[in-house]
């Protein structure tokens, strides 16, 4: 096919990414500067978000036949590339403090951010792949990148052992895939999927396997292992963007598959996702009950909400697509201002993260409004009326109840019910009168630095978006019905 005008406006966010990861290597070849580094990433960024609008004008429109440019996929770039800036604004900070090179983070995270931006556009297996990798493969080193401390060590290199089974597992199952349909595409796989035929147990093994592939990728139970300590040695910027643009590019291509493939049309793959969904709920809320350090409960709070959301990829029907939308956009600003605040604290790096509970104690004595950003976020994530997560939970059980899944609304019930211990054990933390020992100050000058405004206006995002949600499910809704 020719390349048009129009094809090259959908292209815009991904080639503004390309020249930019290109822009910083050659920054770094020439002169190294950190600070010159984390703007023209910040820059790039914010243009390919503006760029975003240009491509509203020629959506909906297939680039070629392995992307196809939508509304749905322009809502998840946006998400992601937010994602991506506040990961920025965030790492500025934490690593000015850091003793070695600085400056290649921009570019693993420019690269992993275009392989996000791929996979929300992929219509086709070998974009998923190539999106995937992409997204993952600078993870690796990001994960790694305090590499002289033993747990970021030991987190990028267990992120990146694993990472390449699951990859294994969904080369496998798109070979069976393409064995049985003869094709990558996914309307194909749809179309074979629903005539069945001979050897539709080959079709079942093979989106089995791929589905596994990306369980691992969303940490769902039982392939959730790596997360807490993945969560808790990569530096928390890192963690932050592992957190949020690696869920929302998986999630949004999940749902774009299964509904390209209805799940439902296939009791026992049904079956399948809907015991994950379930396990996932209980094993990582009650997994968080004992945690005290506040990555690896956040990382085992993950489980959880991706567990929450999986409800909707069974019950795959319109309103599961309004609800993906709307939960990934309060998860997203909620854990963003969580690590945020972690980074903050932590910020200049000194060896390693402010992540044991007792480092909290007294939060709010010392830094009050960091204090009542993590209040607000941990009332956000256990989905209290008046807060973005309250929204983002109902619609989860308004589409289970719709879908008649009634032990999975039981299941968020009762992993909701779980969580109000260990997000309000948090809470309680930071109010509480530090001892001698446990005290640790947070960057005097957190308040003039990028990232102490950025948790804020997350912060003020989550309690008006608790109150007043209209807005955002009129521009879920556009997207999923333009």
């Amino acid at each position: 096919m020719n390349l048009t005008l129009s094809h090259l406006i959908a292209l815009l966010p991904l080639l503004i990414v390309c020249v930019t990861v290109i822009v910083v290597m050659l920054g770094i070849a020439w002169r190294r500067h950190h600070v010159v580094t984390a703007s023209l990433t910040t820059i790039g960024l914010n243009a390919a978000l503006v760029s975003l609008l240009a491509v509203l004008t020629v959506t909906p429109i297939r680039v070629s036949p392995l992307l196809l440019v939508d509304n749905y996929a322009v809502l998840y770039m946006a998400l992601i590339l937010i994602a991506g800036l506040a990961s920025t604004t965030l790492a500025h900070a934490y690593l000015e403090g850091f003793d070695d090179q600085k400056e290649e983070f921009y570019m693993l995270l420019g690269c992993s951010v275009l392989g996000g931006l791929t996979m929300v556009a992929s219509d086709h297996m070998l974009s998923l792949f190539f999106g995937l990798e992409l997204l993952s493969v600078p993870l690796y080193g990001m994960a790694a990148y305090a590499y002289r401390t033993r747990l970021s060590l030991e987190s990028g290199i267990k992120y990146m052992v694993l990472s390449a089974a699951a990859s294994a597992f969904l080369l496998f199952g798109m070979a069976l895939l393409y064995a049985e349909s003869g094709s990558l595409a996914f309307a194909d796989l749809g179309a074979r999927l629903t005539e069945g035929g001979g050897h539709a147990s080959w079709l079942l093994m093979g989106i089995g396997m791929m589905v596994i592939a990306m369980a691992f990728k969303l940490s769902l139970v039982p392939f959730h292992l790596w997360t807490a300590d993945v969560y808790e040695g990569a530096p928390a910027p890192v963690t932050a963007f592992l957190a949020t643009v690696s869920k929302i590019a998986v999630f949004a291509l999940l749902m774009r598959l299964f509904m390209s493939a209805p799940v439902t049309d296939i009791a026992s793959l049904h079956t399948i996702v809907a015991i994950i969904a379930f396990l996932s709920m209980m094993v990582g809320n009650l997994m968080a009950l004992r945690q005290d350090n506040i990555k690896r409960l956040m990382g085992y709070s993950s489980i959880g909400h991706l567990g929450y959301l999986l409800t909707v990829v069974v019950a795959s029907d319109d309103l599961a697509l309004l609800t993906t939308g709307i939960y990934l956009i309060t998860y997203v600003a909620t854990t963003l201002a969580t690590f945020g605040v972690i980074a903050l604290v932590s910020s200049p790096w000194q060896g390693s993260d402010v992540a044991s509970l007792k480092f909290y104690r007294g939060l709010f004595w010392r830094r009050p409004y960091l204090a009542a950003v993590m209040t607000v976020m941990m009332l956000s994530l256990a989905g209290i009326p008046m807060t973005a997560g309250f929204i983002g939970k109902f619609y989860v059980l308004a589409t289970g109840v719709e879908a008649q899944l009634w032990w999975l609304v039981a299941g968020v019930i009762i992993g909701s019910a779980l969580s109000l211990y260990y997000y309000l054990r948090v809470m309680v933390m930071l109010y509480l009168h530090p001892t001698e020992e446990e005290q640790y100050d947070a960057s005097s000058d957190w308040g003039q630095r990028a990232g102490g405004i950025m948790v804020i206006l997350l912060a003020l995002a989550v309690l008006v978006l608790g109150i007043y949600p209209q807005p955002m499910i009129m521009l879920v809704s556009s997207a999923i019905l333009g």
